[in-house]
């Protein structure tokens, strides 16, 4: 028999594991207020990987014995743990405000998450975005769970060879070295969940991280009694081929809702971040038939309106696709389509533009669609885009009735100020000021003096310049580089000079080298003795992109020169690490990639709550944000593609900003050696930028218009036996078996005092009246303007039809009749239209 531990035993091993779980609690990659005591066990450790849990696996016991009788390490630790329990307890507290007024609660799916160098499960900006989205879940007390996988190596780290030339390594996540724990059952057995796969079943562990108040959940096929291939499946992070991409997908979102319902089965929103995980839909709606009896389409439309989708692809070939044949091989057996009332081409139906074509392939980004009855792009620029894109999912409707709206992206601020820069808004705005609605801090960050905020500018460069030396002395050591090149890199870069940051991944469509299209000119522009600027360059080729590729070495190369090894830096491995100190320390972020395919672009979002400023092509984010004030944009924003000649016109236009506006405002100093119309710039760029594209704006824009109204539709559908849903399902069946049947006399105009009146004879067969709206609708009259929509009343039965109608109704003299055609749409009270249910009938189809 055990014996039992003495009060004071008990009392050291209940601290004991209060220090393990703030050490697993991945709040520290974004509140400072625990640094000094990471710091304080170990500061090597701390600096170079910024991991809590590994300082604590990594500190020598000897050591920890004598900082415990340290009396002020004591305090400190009391103190972090007593500041991480208030922390949690007020989450609690705003959880339970906000579930209170109605908000549901969210399972936020996601192939990435990026959280920080401790937790390496990311490629780039869509994982970056997801882990922002959960850390301002936690601050904000809003009701989240994360569903992701947990990848043994994750994406690449990157080097660079000799020669210039982008090499990849793939480190193993062990998980006993990152900040994450089993899931364990009540029995105290881990948590498996299971995926039917072709004559096996696969078994995937589960992973729990603690960001704050909210956890993630990773599933990890790497399970000793899969068979051998089947661990990797969760293996590399957009790793392998196809049908390994596909089955990461399988597991994210059939096994992902399965995990769902086994953690939290209160859960009533599957927020899909990308495509990737679109089959959540497809098992969401199963387990709803299982439990209520409904067929699988009165199911679908149940569940659905808890669905709700955000695309983040610029371009239709970025959506994962998936021939018919490799689908059938994972699909456990047709029988189980039956039982589900479905058929094989019904089944591939959800993910095809047209049904009935054989030939075309299955796509993730349709299925996510049809299985939401909420879309977004994001950013206001995007979702125009988007709505191009999936235009062929609603033949005959106006490209600008497409249903997809937007929310624009934000960045989480807390992960990205730096220090200096969290004093300053702590000072000003106080310490809670992420944790709510933060609209009105700009005005305090307004009334900050020119001095301030050019101190904190001053501070910021100085730390950039010393991570750049240190970071390249590391990375030249890797290297083995002469030690003439080791004494140059300890002296690079000026403090004092105008810093240029620009990191992105390295696609063609970023234009990663539009600044290399006169590459003398823009070594003159560096090294000019009166006026010099300095250049940060990082980023990632994807391993199978040699264009890409190709341009890192471009960079390399040019930042080898020897009039440029002063001015120019290629960093390598972008990672979370270094974008953060490029955020806190440049004093312009420069973007430029090809209108209209940067979807958002939050990397410039980053540098504004240090005071950084943006140089960037209006699209994303600028072409919302951009004022003459606040930055500098590149070129005019359009949507269509641009090809050579552009790039030409932007490359030469970028130049001339710099030379003639941006390095002649930085260098403009008065008699106290202050640049007064730059520091305005960053005043403003402070006060109203930073907290508009916050993702505490973004997130409270998803409470509002997507979560509560889709709450609202899912608890309306479910009650009463999913009563609604059949109605829904038989009103759908009964305009598509007779819409064909409709039809539109002409129209006959009068003018009057106030524009002119229409009397529009309809004729629907077997359609009643009460199913359809008839309207009459103008294109808009420009690229900023909405079409204009009339719906008409229904007024006389039309003598000698059957279910005929005349309908009147009178359009604005501000626009001729003739810009008018007559339509008939569903209608349902209930339905969302047209993405339920896209017919149309026109009496002439709008040419465009």
């Amino acid at each position: 028999m055990t014996p039992a531990l003495s009060s004071e035993a008990e009392t050291e091993s209940a601290k004991i594991a209060a220090f393990r779980e703030l050490a697993r609690d991945l709040r520290w990659t974004w509140s400072h207020a625990s640094d000094a005591l990471w710091r304080k066990i170990d500061e090597r450790t701390w600096e170079t990987t910024r991991s809590a849990w590994l300082v604590l696996q990594a500190v020598r016991r000897t050591r920890l014995a004598e900082l415990a009788e340290d009396p002020s390490f004591r305090a400190l630790v009391e103190q972090t743990i007593a500041a991480r329990k208030a922390y949690l307890e007020s989450s609690d507290a705003r959880a339970s405000a906000v579930l209170a007024r109605g908000v549901p609660r969210v399972a936020y799916f996601s192939m990435e998450f990026g959280l920080g160098e401790a937790l390496p499960l990311y490629a780039g900006g869509l994982g970056i975005l997801a882990g922002d989205v959960l850390k301002t879940a936690s601050d904000l007390g809003l009701p989240i769970i994360g569903i992701g996988l947990f990848y043994q190596s994750g994406y690449f780290r990157q080097l660079v060879d000799a020669n210039g030339w982008q090499q990849e390594s793939f480190p193993y996540n062990e998980p006993a070295s990152l900040p994450i724990e089993p899931v364990q059952k009540k029995d105290g057995d881990w948590l498996h969940m299971e995926l039917e796969f072709p004559g096996r079943v696969l078994r995937l562990r589960v992973w729990r991280a603690n960001v704050g108040g909210i956890p993630l959940y990773l599933l990890d096929s790497n399970d000793p009694l899969n068979y051998p291939a089947d661990r990797g499946i969760t293996s590399q992070l957009y790793g392998g081929g196809q049908e390994m991409r596909f089955m990461q997908e399988l597991v994210l979102g059939v096994a992902g809702w399965r995990l769902v319902e086994a953690v939290a089965a209160d859960v009533e929103i599957c927020h899909i971040n990308e495509g990737h995980a679109a089959f959540a839909v497809v098992e969401r709606t199963r387990q709803f038939m299982l439990r209520t009896g409904l067929s699988f389409r009165e199911a679908f439309s149940a569940t659905r309106a808890g669905n709700v989708f955000t695309t983040h692809t610029p371009v239709d070939a970025g959506f994962d696709r998936y021939p018919p044949g490799l689908i059938s091989q994972y699909v456990p057996n047709v029988q189980r389509l039956n039982e589900m009332g479905l058929t094989w081409e019904e089944a591939l139906a959800f993910g095809r533009a047209h049904p009935n074509d054989q030939s075309e392939p299955f796509n993730m980004a349709f299925l996510a669609m049809r299985g939401s009855l909420q879309t977004f792009g994001v950013s206001q620029r995007h979702a125009a885009v988007s709505r191009r894109i999936f235009a062929p999912l609603f033949p005959r409707w106006p490209e600008r009735e497409v249903p997809i709206g937007h929310v624009t992206n934000g960045v989480h601020v807390p992960t990205w100020d730096s220090l200096w820069a969290d004093r300053i808004w702590t000072e000003c705005c106080g310490r809670e000021r992420w944790r709510a609605e933060s609209a009105a801090l700009g005005d305090a960050i307004a009334a900050l003096t020119d001095e301030r905020l050019w101190s904190l500018r001053a501070e910021e460069r100085a730390d950039l310049v010393k991570y750049v030396r240190g970071r390249l002395l590391w990375q030249l050591g890797a290297r083995s580089a002469p030690p003439e090149a080791i004494t140059a890199a300890e002296h690079i870069f000026d403090p004092n000079i105008l810093t240029l940051g620009f990191a992105r991944r390295f696609a063609a469509y970023k234009r990663p080298n539009l600044l290399l299209k006169d590459a003398e000119r823009l070594a003159r522009l560096l090294s000019d003795p009166h006026h010099p600027a300095q250049l940060v360059v990082a980023g990632k080729a994807h391993p199978h992109d040699i264009e890409g590729k190709a341009m890192i070495q471009e960079w390399v190369r040019f930042a080898a020169r020897p009039d440029m090894r002063s001015r120019v830096v290629f960093l390598e491995d972008y990672d979370i690490a270094l974008a953060q100190q490029l955020a806190e320390g440049v004093d312009l972020w420069i973007n430029t990639p090809r209108p209209p395919m940067e979807a958002c672009g939050t990397s410039g979002m980053k540098v504004l709550v240090n005071g950084g400023l943006n140089l960037s092509v209006r699209d994303g984010w600028w072409a919302e944000a951009y004022q003459p004030g606040l930055g500098w944009a590149l070129g005019e924003a359009v949507l269509q593609p641009g090809a050579s000649a552009r790039d030409d016109d932007d490359a030469e236009n970028l130049y001339a900003l710099l030379e003639r506006e941006v390095i002649p405002e930085f260098y403009d100093r008065d008699a106290t050696g202050l640049p007064r119309n730059w520091i305005q710039r960053i005043r403003h760029s402070m006060a109203t930028l930073t907290i508009a594209f916050s993702s505490n704006r973004m997130m409270l824009d998803y409470v509002e218009r997507a979560y509560l109204p889709a709450a609202r539709r899912l608890r309306e559908r479910t009650a009463s036996a999913g009563a609604l849903c059949r109605d829904l399902v038989a009103w759908s069946d009964r305009l598509q078996r007779h819409w064909g049947e409709v039809r539109i006399g002409q129209p006959r105009t009068a003018q009057d005092t106030n524009g002119s009146g229409f009397v529009v004879p309809v004729y629907l067969g077997e359609i009643t009246p009460d199913d359809v709206r008839v309207e009459l609708y103008a294109d808009p009259i420009d690229e900023t303007s909405a079409p204009a929509v009339v719906l008409l009343d229904r007024g006389d039965a039309i003598a000698g039809a059957a279910n005929g109608f005349l309908y009147r109704g009178s359009v604005s003299a501000a626009r001729s009749p003739n810009d008018y055609t007559a339509r008939v749409i569903p209608a349902h009270s209930h339905a969302v239209v047209p993405l339920e249910l896209p017919l149309i009938q026109w009496k002439e189809w709008p040419d465009r």
